[in-house]
């Protein structure tokens, strides 16, 4: 029987609100140590201390002035930081070189070093606040040595021995590949550098930092069903599928949730109007300030389609450009695109834009409080994603009130329920990555939208889906004891 009394879980994230965000994996990284604390587990968080997170603004101290840390051939020092009001202990790992002097999060020449730092400090930094992990749940490419490290240089530390690992991938095409340097940086070069027989010579040639969490990791976990099956294959494996296969017994997807106290279209006070599921009033008023916003004209009647998302392949902007132009021609209805990317999408979006002002408005940027604006007020929210891990924002889209018109893959597959009479489901999908079956899709929605009351009942099954982290915390603590479990039997990794 699996252990159940409180877990100490370390939880690494490159970035977490409200300190540090640059995508999705933030927001999963404040809600799900809040949800497993409110469990009983002794959840604590610790993040690199980036220089554009202000101390005063946030209330950090340093509560450790410095710290030796094994890097390269010897050590570089750390100081520890902790948010004095988190509801989730916080903490963070000062370098002045490779954070503090430092604006940005990613995207440095040197973020192999800077991340390997990181997540060797985390470690170190464990041992000085005499605090054991039971486990260490590590996050993406930025802490994916950490596996790696606990089966090699701290196989033989009674501090980390009972420690198990899970690894968490939130997508697969942001690995971690870097030149041969970075295992003596690590210090574990002496332990050989791995190649796989069936990986791509290509990715043999260098160090994939996230195929090191995947092979060494007790479990590895990823942000949805579908995705833990569609990363197998070649075409989701981004190469490292036969890595994968090999660790498939130790390989479970657990679906994303969403923080209902940060989403709340009842109380958002980003809305000019509630939105309640048994009240469409609300809806309509944040439909007709949304239009005005993106001087459109004010038609309440004509459904409003948005997208708000990176404009690249990825997001589907290749295939959705290829029948946007009909629909603007041909359909009566409204577009609102949120978003930035490629230059190319820029430029064919603006054109249309100039060419349809009374059915395109069009932001490029990225606003979070008009994503929630646009939520509240479309009719139609396009996500026709080449792939999609999990994704967050149709299951927002559907908590206030917009119907998901998405591509049956990965976490859009778990979550929209295709709307397919006699079945009220909760949006509408599609499966073939073409523009055919996009506006197949988008035509089959409109023409619903037709008919209010069954419109209606799918914006209400929707809206009375259950998106929170209450059923991901609970299976996040069961595969916490589980690898545990797997580590103190001396289970074969």
């Amino acid at each position: 029987m699996m252990p159940t009394s409180p877990f100490n879980v370390l939880y690494l994230s490159a970035e977490m609100v409200p300190y540090a965000r640059t995508g999705g994996l933030a927001l999963v990284a404040a809600a799900l140590p809040r949800a497993l604390r409110q469990l009983g587990d002794d959840v604590r968080v610790i993040l690199p201390r980036y220089g554009l997170i202000d101390p005063e603004q946030h209330r950090l101290e340093r509560i450790i002035e410095s710290f030796p840390v094994p890097f390269e051939n010897g050590m570089e020092m750390a100081g520890l930081w902790q948010a004095r009001d988190a509801e989730v202990p916080t903490y963070f790992i000062e370098h002045g070189r490779f954070f503090g002097d430092r604006q940005g999060i990613y995207s440095f020449p040197d973020d192999a070093e800077r991340f390997i730092f990181y997540s060797r400090a985390s470690l170190e930094a464990c041992r000085r606040l005499g605090w054991q992990p039971h486990v260490i749940h590590c996050n993406e490419w930025h802490t994916a040595l950490i596996p790696n490290w606990i089966r090699t240089i701290y196989a033989a530390d009674a501090f980390f021995a009972d420690t198990a690992v899970i690894y968490n991938i939130h997508n697969l095409a942001y690995q971690g590949i870097f030149g041969h340097r970075v295992l003596e940086i690590a210090g574990i070069a002496s332990y050989g550098f791995m190649v796989h027989p069936q990986v791509s010579s290509g990715l043999n040639e260098a160090v994939s930092m996230m195929a090191r969490g995947i092979i060494f990791a007790d479990i590895i976990v990823t942000v949805s069903p579908t995705y833990a099956r569609e990363i197998l294959t070649p075409e989701f494996g981004e190469g490292l599928e036969p890595v994968l296969r090999d660790r498939q017994n130790r390989l479970i997807g657990i679906l994303n949730g969403i923080d209902l106290d940060r989403y709340d279209p009842a109380a958002d006070p980003n809305l000019p109007a509630p939105v309640l599921a048994d009240d469409p009033k609300g809806r309509t008023a944040c439909k007709v300030a949304l239009q005005a916003e993106a001087h459109l004209p004010i038609r309440p009647q004509v459904p409003l389609i948005s997208v708000t998302s990176r404009l690249t392949d990825q997001k589907g902007y290749d295939i959705l450009t290829t029948v946007l132009e009909p629909l603007l021609r041909h359909v009566d209805a409204q577009w609102l695109i949120m978003g930035t990317g490629e230059q190319r999408y820029h430029d064919l979006l603006s054109d249309l834009q100039r060419r349809y002002p009374d059915r395109l408005a069009l932001f490029l940027t990225w606003e979070e409080r008009l994503a929630r604006r646009i939520f509240a007020g479309a009719d139609v929210f396009l996500m026709p994603s080449r792939h999609e891990p999990c994704g967050l924002d149709q299951m927002v889209a559907m908590h206030y009130g917009a119907v998901p018109v998405v591509r049956a893959t990965g976490g859009l597959a778990d979550t929209v329920i295709d709307h397919h009479p006699p079945v009220v489901g909760t949006g509408f999908t599609f499966r073939n990555y073409d523009g055919m079956a996009l506006y197949a899709a988008i035509v089959r929605a409109l023409e619903v939208y037709r008919h209010p009351s069954v419109w209606s009942a799918i914006q209400r099954q929707g809206m009375g889906r259950d998106f929170s982290w209450t059923q991901p915390s609970y299976a996040y603590q069961d595969l916490y004891r589980r690898a545990r479990s797997l580590k103190l039997t001396g289970a074969p990794v």
